[in-house]
């Protein structure tokens, strides 16, 4: 299945496609009603001696195939009958069970492509109705399928994962992991609306190209004003626009890579503890959380079980570090360091 740009553009789609499309379904379908008739018919011809045109006496070919056709769609009307035991015992054994089989395609066939669609347009609009606080990931290539990767190891349930893009064959691969996809361009802002953008928790941004993650965040902000933004930016010069367009988190692999590779020149193990701190499978992890009640009046040095690094409070940071005296207080948001999977 193609990517459909234009046509996407204006019917977007919340779906889960099958493997094969319709048509090709379709075609495997007629040609195996084609092999099991073909069965019957040879069986027929075979033993042809042992059938009776009660009309005019003689079996011709055109007989055969008249008596096949009716016997696998109906029980026969009597003008040509088996008998024979030999002819008796195939009706009953081969082409009783052909007929069964043909009946099975065609009531599969018109569940596939006439009740199926109704059914999935209902199904799917049940699973859009119950989104909310979801993540939507708009871009499925490197950095996107490793974000829906770790996002799933964070313990995020797939069913409020929903990943856009335009490739269908990239949306397949999401689908293997049990996400919601929609493929259309998130800069359209039908194609966030199908995605529920206005009730997600928050948004990755990462399209690959600076000025279509630009446009995203623009249509994110306009239609959810207060979901968290993340955006990937390749080009440091691109940052202040995305900040301008309302991120609310701006990673830039580029000059993040280079920085840590820089700082790995005064050590070997400065790259493999960062692996650690941002991934969920490493020996230590990076976490963010809001203070619990219990935790409020304690100093951030007592809470046990992690290590608070800083604080964030009323949008400034504070260096646990640089002051021994500080209490943790409600509604304040920590980082801290706790034991990973692999410890």
């Amino acid at each position: 299945m193609a990517a459909r740009s234009a046509v996407l553009a204006v019917r977007p789609r919340f779906y889960r496609p099958g493997r094969l499309s319709p048509l090709t379904t379709l075609a495997i379908r007629g040609v195996a009603v084609l092999v099991l008739v073909g069965i019957a018919l040879g069986g027929h011809w075979i033993d042809r001696a042992g059938l009776r045109d009660n009309t005019d006496g003689v079996v011709s070919f055109l007989d055969i195939v008249y008596f096949t056709v009716i016997t696998v769609t109906t029980v026969g009307y009597g003008d040509i009958v088996p008998v024979s035991n030999s002819a008796r015992m195939f009706d009953t054994f081969v082409v009783t069970p052909i007929r069964i089989f043909v009946f099975l395609i065609f009531l599969g066939s018109a569940y596939s492509f006439m009740l199926r669609q109704g059914w999935e347009r209902w199904r799917m609009s049940l699973v859009r109705h119950g989104l909310k606080d979801h993540v939507i990931v708009c871009g499925y290539g490197r950095s996107g399928s490793a974000a829906v990767g770790e996002l799933l190891e964070r313990g995020h349930p797939p069913e409020c994962i929903v990943v856009v893009d335009e490739n269908a064959g990239r949306l397949r691969l999401a689908e293997e992991l049990g996400v919601a996809t929609v493929e259309g361009d998130a800069t359209h802002n039908k194609v966030l609306e199908i995605a529920k953008v206005d009730a997600a928790y928050s948004a990755i941004v990462c399209p690959g190209r600076d000025d279509t993650a630009v446009l995203i965040i623009l249509t994110c902000r306009r239609l959810a004003p207060h979901a968290g933004v993340a955006v990937s930016i390749a080009a440091i010069e691109n940052e202040l626009l995305a900040r301008d367009a309302g991120a609310s988190i701006i990673v830039n692999p580029v000059s993040f890579g280079g920085q840590l590779l820089a700082q790995c020149t005064t050590g070997p193990h400065v790259a493999d503890y960062v692996t650690d701190l941002v991934t969920r499978t490493g020996r230590i992890e990076l976490r963010e959380r809001v203070v619990t009640a219990e935790e409020v009046g304690r100093s951030p040095r007592d809470i046990v079980g992690s290590q608070i690094v800083r604080i964030y409070r009323n949008d400034q940071a504070i260096e646990v570090a640089r002051a021994d005296d500080q209490r943790l207080l409600a509604g304040d948001w920590i980082i801290e360091l706790i034991e990973g999977k692999q410890a």
